[in-house]
């Protein structure tokens, strides 16, 4: 499974042994909907973040913080497990890209297949239904949408599935006119 999907070092080997773990539990779904809880967390709030990733907390603070805010969302107790070893091996800054890899090899698990999107607007309901099924018949698996938005496009779509990276933007379009009238080519 690690050779099949694309994970980022200690971070990678960190997700996988407790993706591992999980199957065997089976507490993928816990783990994955505590892992997203936290994800959403640290999105939200720079106190959680800070106390993450700054090296200057000791490992004592940081699991005693953890311990009452997973404690608080009724965490499943692999998750507290996972984050308070993160913690005892001052590794919790890893967390982030940990949480990412981990929910790549659950999308891998399920048959589907990330895809960052980036829009200039956010995208309706119509146009994300369409975007997933245009990327379904591509690549012939479901994808799960990251959007994001990004004004600096004027309009379309970057899209990246894995390492393939498809920049229907209109910005990417007018870099591609001004280089064409200068006379070079691409």
């Amino acid at each position: 499974m690690a050779d099949e999907a694309h994970l980022s070092g200690i971070a990678g080997r960190y997700a996988l042994a407790v993706f591992e773990l999980a199957q065997e539990t089976q507490a993928v779904d816990a783990l994955g909907q505590d892992l997203q809880t936290l994800k959403q967390m640290l999105a939200e709030s720079a106190d959680l973040r800070r106390l993450v990733e700054a090296p200057v907390f000791a490992r004592d603070e940081q699991a005693k913080a953890l311990r009452a805010l997973l404690g608080s969302m009724n965490a499943d107790k692999l998750t507290l497990r996972f984050v308070l070893l993160l913690c005892s091996k001052r590794r919790l800054f890893l967390l982030s890209d940990a949480i990412r890899d981990f929910e790549t090899l659950v999308a891998k698990l399920k048959g589907e297949i990330e895809a960052d999107v980036t829009s200039a607007h956010p995208l309706s309901d119509a146009q994300t239904a369409a975007l997933k099924a245009a990327l379904k018949e591509k690549f012939g698996r479901d994808p799960l949408l990251s959007t994001m938005v990004d004004p600096t496009l004027l309009g379309g779509l970057v899209v990246k599935v894995g390492s393939q990276m498809i920049d229907s933007s209109l910005r990417a379009k007018l870099n591609g006119l001004r280089t064409a009238m200068r006379g070079t080519s691409h």
